[in-house]
């Protein structure tokens, strides 16, 4: 204690327990469970600091990944995975027929970075195929993995058309990100989102996110980068195939795929029946074929 400070006043600026609704002091959003909830990440204010991948990590006691150089540009962690649940992807944007640009563009020079995550899909296609109940949505409209429940059998791993989810090899179950399902509980803002120092990931309620998204989507365009726009809102790229909308969505500036996202993803439940469809018309078609074959070889005999 300070020699200077009385009992009383030390006492006084000692905490003694957690902050009630943290998250309206850092993100200006009180927690409410019934709420729908998500990430805007803003690929433009992006640094690639990877501040978000640490929170993330130290928060979740996430193991570390190889440290060793990759040979992909800046990036160690390369994508997702069962030990990574936030990946910095950092895009080097190379002059036409792969000659090196001589010229700035008036914007983020030539780098494209995207710090990505879980999507936490409105209709969610993990969810949809895990045979167990081992995923689920939460009170706050995000989509979490009970380890506890899951068995392996990697079904969702599959089924998710953004590559999220993997099995760990240290466990054998599926891990991805729970959105600080934890940290929400607690009325705390998650870790990536705190721990940003841009305020390219924005953590709030959905539809507060989606007006700011689009108000940063119209700067933009004023500002003359008219490539920005909106992936994964309603309406958008991302939102397509009966996913309906991504409560992780992004403000990008070049096509989904120069991101590693999916121009068009969809639920492998859509694709059910066609696939049915075309197996029957398959097999009603050798069947004629071997009927035929039978007729011709019954008129030489």
């Amino acid at each position: 204690m300070d020699p200077g400070t009385t009992k009383a006043e030390h006492n006084e600026s000692v905490m003694r327990g957690m902050i009630a609704n943290e998250s309206e002091l850092t993100a200006g959003v009180r927690i409410v469970p019934g709420r729908r909830y998500g990430f805007f990440t803003d690929t433009t204010r992006c640094i690639g600091c990877k501040a978000c991948e640490v929170a993330c990590k130290e928060w979740n006691a996430l193991p570390a990944d190889d440290l060793g150089l990759s040979g992909m540009s800046y990036d160690n962690t390369r994508a997702l995975s069962a030990d990574t649940w936030r990946h910095v992807r950092f895009i080097e944007q190379m002059g036409s027929n792969g000659e090196r640009p001589t010229a700035m563009p008036p914007y983020q020079s030539h780098w494209l970075m995207m710090s990505d995550v879980c999507k936490h899909c409105g209709n969610a296609a993990c969810l949809e195929a895990c045979p167990t109940g081992a995923l689920f949505r939460t009170e706050f409209d995000t989509v979490v993995v009970q380890q506890d429940i899951c068995n392996g059998c990697g079904y969702c791993v599959p089924a998710c058309p953004f590559g999220v989810v993997e099995l760990s090899q240290i466990d054998g179950k599926a891990h991805k990100c729970t959105l600080c399902y934890d940290r929400l509980k607690g009325g705390l803002e998650p870790a990536c989102a705190k721990a940003c120092p841009t305020e390219s990931i924005q953590f709030g309620e959905l539809n507060e996110l989606h007006r700011r998204a689009a108000s940063r989507e119209h700067q933009l365009h004023d500002m003359g980068v008219r490539s920005a726009y909106l992936y994964g809102t309603p309406g958008t790229p991302g939102a397509s195939g009966g996913i309906g909308e991504l409560n992780a969505f992004f403000l990008l500036t070049d096509r989904p795929g120069v991101y590693n996202l999916p121009e068009a993803p969809t639920l492998p439940s859509t694709r059910v029946r066609p696939a049915l469809l075309a197996g029957l018309a398959t097999i009603a078609g050798l069947a004629l074929a071997a009927a035929g074959l039978l007729a011709s070889d019954t008129e030489r005999n």
